[in-house]
């Protein structure tokens, strides 16, 4: 069993989740703007195109607490596409107002009228995506639509029949609230459309798109509502221990998540079927997939569910190994297009693991300059198997890290680097570029030099997160030039 890996030659990728492209109203979308970001991506030489994962969020926007394992987020449909299917009337496309979820919901809702009196409905299209689906999306949508009956309100606050599924109140709100389950079913449709045709586009220019899945799932979800006992919670529905990591680099009070745990005895008895079906519809998505916090399948952080911070927490095993032989066992090559994110407080029962597999693991520059020679991030410690970054999406842009190092520190750096003339961020690409890690991933804020204000998300905070868009009209020319003659002159030029 091992890891099937694009590290096949050396290649160079972007980090771009799709909310922030350009285009679309209030975020990003698989429009226009995304084909456009593959031909940027072609002619600069670049192969591999990396995102954050595009489940349906809760209001804070974090793709790592989704209201789904295995749906798309509908704020991600491109409005355009149902125009030109002609489901969507373009002068009440511009009629529409509100916030971003507010004007995206109206105008999927009118998509949705004009999809219901559309040939489509009955197409076999539609009835092939909701049969090959019906194991997720049958309770993703009924969840959806009572949740939106109740303003919002997490499952853990319905009233106890729908709280605890009972059979005659889920047969009653589903033909209650059938008209919102058909929308929903219908936005899916539209989402994983248009995903497809991203990607069949993509691919067919040489563009590999590469995935994350979050380890853990938020609490409230349609996956813990429907799974309940696949969970460690009350019989309220609230989590008993949550998620997160013990102090780091990133704070001195460790993070609290506050996803819920597994119940990993229940899920190994059932043969890991959540799991299977969940990396399933994850790689029919992607040709590539980062499984985010990786080290928790070795052991996990559990943190009782009243302690205000992650410090009270501490380390339980997990059954890692018996998971991935699972899912490498569950494809007919026995290879599995994975990455693992290897980062924090990594133990070599951790990296046993991951090597066991041979999944390649990550690097990142930001944090090569910490401590001495030895530091695995530093790159004459790099090895073939593994990507490079400069930072991550929880990383500040290059440029404001480097602002914000002491003189001295700056100074260690640039040593360290050959005292290039490149100044940041690019110096810090270069060498991204050059390692020998097979894969050199560069933030797109990076490739931009953007500095303070440009950062996707600051790890331990709520507030002005996940809301971070580029423009076309900072990729100039010449950072085009300078990116593609860099690609080409490190050898990880495609085309």
């Amino acid at each position: 069993m091992q890891a099937y890996s694009i590290l096949d030659r050396r290649r160079a990728g972007i980090l771009l989740h799709i909310t922030s492209l350009p285009g679309g109203y209030g975020n990003g979308d698989l429009g226009q703007d995304a084909y456009r970001f593959v031909d940027f991506l072609v002619n600069c030489g670049i192969s591999v195109w990396q995102t954050l994962p595009v489940n349906p969020t809760h209001s804070d926007g974090s793709p790592y607490q989704c209201l789904s394992a295995h749906a798309g987020n509908p704020l991600m449909i491109n409005l355009d596409w149902l125009v030109e299917r002609g489901w969507l009337d373009p002068q009440d496309r511009d009629r529409c107002e509100g916030t971003t979820l507010e004007y995206r919901s109206r105008c999927l809702g009118l998509a949705f009228d004009g999809f219901t009196r559309s040939d489509a409905v009955n197409s076999p299209e539609f009835k092939d995506f909701n049969q090959r689906h019906q194991g997720w999306l049958a309770d993703f949508s009924l969840f959806m639509a009572i949740r939106g009956e109740l303003d919002g309100r997490g499952w853990q606050d319905w009233p106890v029949d729908l709280r605890n599924r009972r059979a005659s109140a889920l047969r009653a709100a589903r033909k209650r609230l059938a008209p919102r389950v058909d929308q929903v079913n219908f936005e899916q449709f539209v989402f994983f459309q248009q995903w497809h045709e991203l990607r069949t586009y993509a691919n067919s220019r040489g563009i590999l798109l590469f995935g994350d899945i979050p380890i853990f799932v938020a609490g409230d979800s349609a996956d813990v509502w429907a799974r309940q006992g696949d969970f460690d919670l009350t019989a309220e529905g609230q989590p008993r221990v949550v998620a997160g990591v013990p102090p780091d680099y990133f704070s001195a009070t460790g993070q609290r998540w506050g996803n819920p745990h597994y119940r990993w005895d229940r899920m190994q008895a059932s043969g890991f079927e959540w799991w299977l079906d969940r990396f399933k519809g994850q790689l029919s998505l992607y040709d590539w997939v980062r499984i985010d916090h990786f080290r928790g399948f070795e052991a996990f952080w559990e943190i009782p569910a009243e302690s205000e911070t992650a410090i009270e927490g501490h380390w339980v095993k997990a059954p890692g190994e018996a998971l991935l032989s699972t899912l490498f066992n569950s494809v007919e090559s026995g290879r599995l297009p994975l990455i693992a994110e290897n980062l924090g407080i990594i133990t070599p029962e951790v990296e046993a693991l991951r090597e066991h597999f041979g999944i390649p693991g990550m690097l990142i520059l930001q944090f090569a300059f910490d401590g001495g020679p030895d530091n695995p991030y530093l790159p004459h410690n790099h090895t073939p198997n593994n990507v490079v970054y400069t930072g991550t999406h929880d990383n500040d842009t290059t440029l404001s890290w480097a602002a914000d190092l002491s003189a001295e520190q700056r100074a260690h750096i640039y040593r360290y680097l050959g005292n290039p003339s490149a100044a940041m961020p690019d110096a810090l690409v270069q060498s991204a570029l050059a390692s020998v890690a097979k894969l050199a991933i560069l933030p797109m804020q990076d490739v931009l030099s953007l500095g303070k204000g440009h950062r996707m998300n600051t790890p331990g905070t709520m507030e002005g997160n996940w809301c971070w868009r580029f423009s076309w009209d900072q990729l100039s020319d010449q950072k085009v030039s300078d990116l593609s003659g860099a690609i080409h002159l490190y050898g990880r030029y495609t085309g």
